[in-house]
């Protein structure tokens, strides 16, 4: 899951960004709203935290011109601001939730797994597939009953096949999933971490397409 931060303060922005990378996520961080809907514009996330108070161009701006783009992202606004004028203005240009600082981290990442769930069309915390039950607030992974553990890397891969079991993803867009701008990413990275699922879980647990990439596998024992 890639989230994109969007945050000014730099002390607020490293710790945030640890908190939700501890908690399995793939983030990105910018500073201003510039480059934020630069990097709206050019990326691909799954969600975004967006500050309003931001310098070069506001956030509520930043949040208009990505709607107005028709970019569907779900976005969680981060801000200082607790009027509720300010909030409904960002809720009416189409945040999907409002969190006013100061916050409590635990509550930010429960919000944000809402925004997951909604996204994906769940309404708890869990995916399933067969015998492969992925508990996405725990990080934890269940097949046949089985406890099975899983480094990060791992969780992340499996997490981002099993949320669409329809869909052959390419190693590029898999690499976007669990990796940063930043992070070095060894050429053959995907096929290192799915030979570890496939030993760990089972071999058919993911399918390799040929000349595309690959998918989840068979979820049944």
């Amino acid at each position: 899951m890639r989230i994109l931060l969007v945050e000014d303060d730099e002390s607020l922005s490293s710790g945030l960004k640890l908190a939700l990378e501890r908690a399995g996520y793939t983030v990105e961080h910018v500073g201003d709203g510039l480059q934020a809907v630069a990097a709206l514009a050019d990326n691909r996330f799954d969600l975004a935290v967006l500050d309003l108070g931001l310098p070069g161009l506001d956030g509520t701006e930043v949040l208009a011109r990505a709607r107005r783009g028709g970019n569907a992202l779900p976005v969680l606004v981060l801000s200082a601001r607790d009027a509720v004028r300010d909030r409904i203005v960002a809720l009416d240009l189409g945040a999907d939730d409002y969190l006013i600082k100061p916050f409590d981290i635990d509550e930010l990442l429960a919000r944000l797994r809402v925004l997951e769930r909604r996204r994906a069309g769940s309404s708890v915390n869990q995916l399933r597939l067969g015998d492969l039950q992925l508990d996405l607030a725990a990080m934890s992974v269940r097949w046949k009953n089985q406890e099975v553990e899983l480094q990060h890397r791992e969780f992340m891969l499996l997490k981002r096949l099993a949320e669409h079991p329809n869909k052959v993803f390419s190693r590029d867009e898999l690499e976007e999933s669990m990796y940063g701008w930043g992070d070095g990413v060894a050429s053959n990275a995907v096929d290192v971490y799915v030979h570890h699922l496939r030993r760990k879980i089972d071999p058919g647990i993911i399918r390799t397409v040929r000349g595309m990439g690959y998918r989840i596998g068979n979820a049944q024992a």
